[in-house]
């Protein structure tokens, strides 16, 4: 792994690629993976990269780990790139594309991180993994220290987290603890836990390695474009995946594969909109949220652990945040499922709802192109259809009756060609 190094977003301090740290011995700051340019496009200008199948593994020269034997992997990546024209006409727009990240084999993102956290978690020996969740990144741990053999360890915050992650996490065999709190409350007993144990790996998207398979989201959509997005508007939870997003695009920009990079819109509900917040005032740090509340649990945090690399990726790129009301994220959801048949879960429909806004403000232009992400499936949250649509009606089983609710009561003869 002579090819990669840890670097501080604080104190720019380096260190081994293979030290077992996950914040910065010398200031506690965030750290993130370096690539040696040099070494990197060498190897890539010898690889035929570009006609292996899209995925994650895709881009292994890209990504650190020892050895290709050592790879935990579930086939994740190659998500569809869907163009929505029936929902871009509505909104207005030419160009729009939604990137379905719950194609995935756990049915999120979180998966794309997982597989390489995971595989330096086996590669380093530790003999148990852990995190803290507000739903997807406990299911997709869970599958993916499954597939390692290793011991898997959850803690979520009591009450709030959709039962249809949880289900995963439960039948993945993972060792579950609800906590009397938030979800930052959760992840500062992880943090103290790891600093304590070592043979406890931590799996948060305060680990490097995870935003590195997260990365290769942005590699997957210029491979699919075939050119760079004007505008890529994704959910904001803890932050981590815009910051990898950014990180892929600035990545393939250094390495001369692209020649520009994209405007990155990040979307917060109203009740948990920290980096909101910040950008709205043009500051350089967030302010908290003691208790977040959305109906949008992948995104009900108050604290994000990787502010700074967002905040980065948004005033880098020109970008911006916006704060959504739950009323808007369900109608989005509902709009994306009814006019492109893509049933995402609260959180993935955020950007949706937010486009509506970005266009009416004249924020993003008819003809630019725009790529949505929808990080879960919708079945990571089937419960709030339950409580938000009607159900079904109930009638007698004669065929009269159904014809005559449906309004079909009218015989029409078939046809005769």
């Amino acid at each position: 792994m002579n090819n990669f190094s840890l670097s501080c977003i604080g104190c720019n301090s380096i260190f081994s690629i293979t030290e077992l740290i996950y914040e910065c011995p010398k200031c506690g700051d965030l750290l993130e993976v370096l690539i040696d340019y040099r070494r990197i496009k060498a190897k890539l200008s010898k690889s035929g990269w570009r006609k292996r199948p899209i995925s994650v593994w895709k881009y292994f020269e890209l990504l650190p780990y020892q050895n290709a034997s050592n790879i935990i992997t579930l086939n994740e990546g190659g998500t569809g790139l869907h163009k929505c024209r029936k929902l871009g006409a509505f909104l207005g727009l030419d160009n729009l594309y939604v990137k379905n990240e719950g194609e995935n084999p756990t049915g999120s993102f979180k998966d794309r991180g997982m597989t390489v956290g995971v595989t330096r978690a086996f590669e380093s020996g530790a003999q148990s993994v852990i995190c803290a969740s507000t739903g997807n990144t406990s299911a997709s741990l869970s599958a993916y220290s499954a597939k390692a053999g290793m011991r898997r360890i959850v803690l979520i915050p009591s009450g709030k987290i959709a039962y249809g992650k949880l289900a995963q996490a439960i039948v993945y065999g993972a060792q579950i603890v609800q906590v009397q709190g938030n979800f930052d409350e959760s992840l500062k007993i992880v943090l103290d836990i790891c600093k304590r144990n070592r043979q406890v790996y931590l799996l948060n998207s305060i680990n490097p390695f995870r935003i590195e398979g997260q990365k290769t989201l942005a590699f997957e959509i210029c491979d699919q474009l075939g050119r760079v997005p004007d505008y890529m508007v994704m959910p904001v939870g803890n932050a981590g995946n815009i910051s990898a997003a950014w990180k892929g695009y600035s990545e393939f920009l250094n390495l001369g594969i692209i020649s520009d990079r994209p405007k990155m819109i990040g979307v917060q509900a109203q009740g948990a909109s920290p980096i909101f917040q910040a950008v709205k005032n043009s500051r350089k740090s967030i302010e908290p949220i003691k208790k977040p509340e959305t109906i949008a649990t992948a995104i009900r945090i108050g604290t994000p652990i990787s502010w700074k690399k967002a905040l980065r990726a948004i005033y880098e790129s020109n970008g911006t945040a916006l704060a959504i009301e739950d009323k808007e994220i369900l109608e989005a959801q509902s709009l994306l499922a009814r006019l492109e048949g893509l049933f995402v879960e609260p959180a993935s429909a955020s950007p949706i709802a937010a486009l509506k806004k970005l266009v009416r403000d004249g924020v993003i232009k008819k003809k630019e192109i725009v790529v949505c992400i929808a990080t879960g499936n919708g079945l990571k949250d089937p419960e709030i259809v339950g409580r938000m649509y009607e159900k079904p009606i109930d009638l007698a089983p004669e065929a009269e009756i159904v014809e005559k609710f449906l309004g079909l009561s009218e015989a029409v003869s078939p046809r005769v060609i």
